[in-house]
């Protein structure tokens, strides 16, 4: 329903999911081109642009596109626009990929390709990498007391010669970026309580610096923090004094903005992205809690002041009271050349029944193109139609100039839940490849749900699993239970990807579930060989409606969330059998590299290990992963995002390991590749997840080459 830093796989019976895939020491997809049987079958493809530049937005065959409505409540709020604004011209001079190594945003670059130029560290030399230093921020828990348990997913930045980093108890702290010693910290004494997420979650800080710094004066350069309580923290990046012209006295409170449905502060968790003098955000929410939520919207403020200078709402006014989010909680990217704003838009409230929204939210789980002057929409892709399996459009898309049958592409790759990558020529929107609206089942007992006849599908890249076909029951497991995941199976209702939620059985299995797919990190992209690399998990779940007036059987059950003013909540559980082993064949994760002039796979390859009281179970069974790789121009992948709580180098060739090293837990953050004093480092907050394992760390855990052995083999 609401923003989510990271969707919980019903966060209780997720730890179960991880032991289970650990649990024996003992014992040891993609979709066809063709529809298998028993498969969808397809309308026309969509060849057309959502929003050529300048005219009105429209989706071709889409079933949740409307005429927007484009009623302006002020000259500095934008209500709903669906698309039309110019495309703004190129800046003479500024390049898509920064001619530098920078890694001062949270993806490293606002074109979000995570890519370092440098090449110190190659694939013959990374099995030498040792560890540089490490740093222990202090702020973890395990959720045993009075605090939440942490989940840290924060990227490193670089920036002003110093390492900066947020933590998941809202500390700023800057660190020497050669050694890790302290230059200083902020704590803003912010209320250590799980407001709407379940954990204490931070993904780091923001920076920001003038265009020409007056030397002497304060806040000529400024980290920014936020908190789940909706509170953006401004201080100043050599000292760690709040900024007092910023807001009020360095602390912009943004819950002045939650007027409509405000049940629940809009926690800052991720950083704003930062372009010129403009900080944009959206926010994250209460996941599945309730059917009407605070509406989706996004703002843009003076990165000197805190000043609104628009806000952009993303669901019609007619039916906003009726429903809610629809909002931004993941990162965004930035064309830097023509300062236009891509936002990944996520799903309605409520998440898993949509009678209260059966009009048209055609903003509703897109990728949306923003003009960062203005806050006025270019264009809008829908992901998918009338979003009843909480599929919110969920990481940053990577922009991209790809070569494409001779011809040079401003492209982008949106990757997805559901496993999809959408590529987009990110001036029109529309799809580099054939996007074809592929016939789904309708079939429901919910009342008032109208499920969308059709969804729209990719034709390449091939989805990175099987869509029209769940794993099946894993026989060890199933064996193991004497039967149990074979009858979990049988009892449930599957029709491909997007069977709706139903009241009956075991309830409508849902491949992949929540979690993914591709989850926030997305992919990362080569520019030198056009190639995008990205992890994927396989996870079965299953998602049944209960009805309003059997809430009270489903009190204490922990997978049960009410979605409160609809009449039915939803029961979501991961498939595992009572001994907590997954019931669905593995891999259970993979990793991926794409050729973008082709869109066809290079390789893939299962991805990380599971591992319990000493024993690895076998490779070929992956570990879901949650975090994202970082690649570099000689040719390595940095990736930590597995639940062993290994961090690894990849072999961008041949997908092969060429290096790992055990963290204190999984980092399931964006790793930073930054050079300094003319040595490259590789750096990875290992913080954990719940949604992995238990584990909680407060690590950062930065390597590099010995010195001298930067040479080569």
């Amino acid at each position: 329903m609401s923003a989510r830093p990271l969707p919980r796989l019903a966060a209780r019976a997720v730890p179960l999911l991880i032991g289970a895939l650990s649990l024996q020491p003992a014992i040891g997809q993609t979709a066809p081109s063709a529809a298998p049987a028993g498969a969808p079958s397809t309308a026309p493809a969509d060849t057309s642009a959502t929003a050529p530049s300048g005219t009105q937005a429209t989706q071709s065959q889409a079933p949740d596109n409307q005429s927007p409505d484009n009623q302006t409540v002020d000259n500095q709020i934008a209500d709903n626009q669906a698309g039309g604004a110019l495309v703004p011209p190129a800046a003479d001079g500024v390049p898509l990929v920064p001619k530098g190594a920078e890694w001062n945003t949270f993806n490293g670059q606002l074109d979000a390709q995570k890519y370092s130029p440098l090449t110190q560290i190659t694939p013959q030399n990374v099995g030498k990498l040792k560890l540089a230093w490490q740093y222990h921020t202090g702020d973890m828990s395990t959720g045993s007391g009075k605090v939440p348990a942490s989940v840290w997913s924060a990227t490193p930045v670089l920036a002003n010669d110093t390492l900066y980093l947020g933590t998941p108890f809202y500390r700023i702290i800057a660190l020497n970026p050669g050694t890790g010693k302290v230059k200083w910290t902020y704590d803003p004494h912010a209320e250590l309580k799980a407001l709407t997420q379940p954990d204490m979650k931070n993904r780091g800080v923001a920076y920001w610096q003038a265009q020409d710094p007056k030397p002497g004066e304060s806040c000529q350069k400024i980290v920014y923090i936020g908190t789940m309580a909706a509170k953006l923290h401004a201080v100043d990046a050599d000292t760690g004094k709040p900024c007092e012209g910023f807001a009020d006295k360095g602390t912009l409170d943004v819950n002045r903005w939650n007027t409509v449905n405000g049940k629940w502060p809009l926690s800052l968790l991720q950083p704003p992205t930062v372009w010129h003098d403009e900080l944009v955000f959206g926010w994250a929410g209460k996941d599945w809690a309730d059917e009407e939520a605070p509406p989706g919207s996004i703002f843009a403020v003076n990165a000197r002041t805190g000043k609104l200078d628009w806000q952009l709402n993303f669901i019609p006014t007619d039916i906003r009271k009726q429903t809610g989010t629809a909002n931004v909680w993941a990162s965004m990217s930035i064309d830097r050349q023509r300062g236009i704003l891509y936002v990944p838009v996520s799903s309605p409230s409520p998440n898993f029944w949509g009678g209260n929204r059966t009009q048209k939210i055609p903003q509703g789980t897109s990728v949306t193109a923003i003009d960062m002057k203005t806050g006025k929409v270019i264009w809008s892709r829908q992901l998918v139609h009338h979003d009843i399996w909480d599929y919110d459009t969920n990481a940053a898309p990577t922009l991209m100039d790809i070569d494409v049958d001779g011809k040079t592409i401003p492209a982008l790759a949106q990757t997805t839940k559901m496993g999809f990558i959408f590529v987009l020529n990110r001036l029109t929107g529309k799809p580099v490849w054939p996007i074809r609206e592929v016939k789904v089942p309708t079939s429901t007992d919910a009342k008032g749900e109208q499920p969308s006849p059709t969804q729209p599908e990719p034709t390449l890249p091939k989805p990175l699993l099987n869509t029209h076909k769940h794993p099946g029951v894993w026989g060890l497991a199933d064996a193991a239970s004497f039967g149990q995941c074979s009858k979990m199976f049988k009892n449930a209702t599957y029709d491909g990807m997007f069977t709706p939620p139903t009241t009956k059985g075991t309830g409508a299995i849902a491949y992949p579930g929540s979690v993914g797919g591709v989850e926030w990190g997305g992919g990362a992209y080569d520019p030198k060989s056009e190639t995008f690399v990205v992890n994927s998990s396989r996870v079965v779940m299953t998602y049944k409606l209960i009805p309003k007036a059997d809430f009270a059987k489903y009190k204490n059950n922990p997978d049960f969330y009410p979605q409160k003013g609809a009449p039915y909540g939803i029961l979501i559980k991961t498939a595992l059998n009572d001994l907590g082993m997954p019931c669905w064949k593995p891999p259970f994760g993979k990793l991926t590299a794409i050729d973008m002039k082709t869109g066809k796979e290079l390789w893939q390859r299962p991805f990380g290990d599971v591992q319990k009281w000493g024993f690895y179970m076998p490779k070929s069974w992956g570990s879901p992963t949650i975090g994202s790789p970082a690649v570099t121009a000689s040719g390595v992948v940095f990736i930590g995002a597995t639940m062993d709580q290994k961090v690894r180098a990849i072999d961008m060739k041949s997908g092969k390991v060429l290096w790992s090293s055990k963290v204190m837990a999984p980092d399931v953050s964006v790793p930073a590749i930054y050079e300094y004093k003319g040595r490259e480092y590789v750096a990875f907050a290992a913080g954990g997840n719940s949604i992995l394992k238990k584990t909680v760390g407060d690590q950062l855990a930065v390597y590099a080459l010995p010195k001298g052995a930067a040479s080569g083999g």
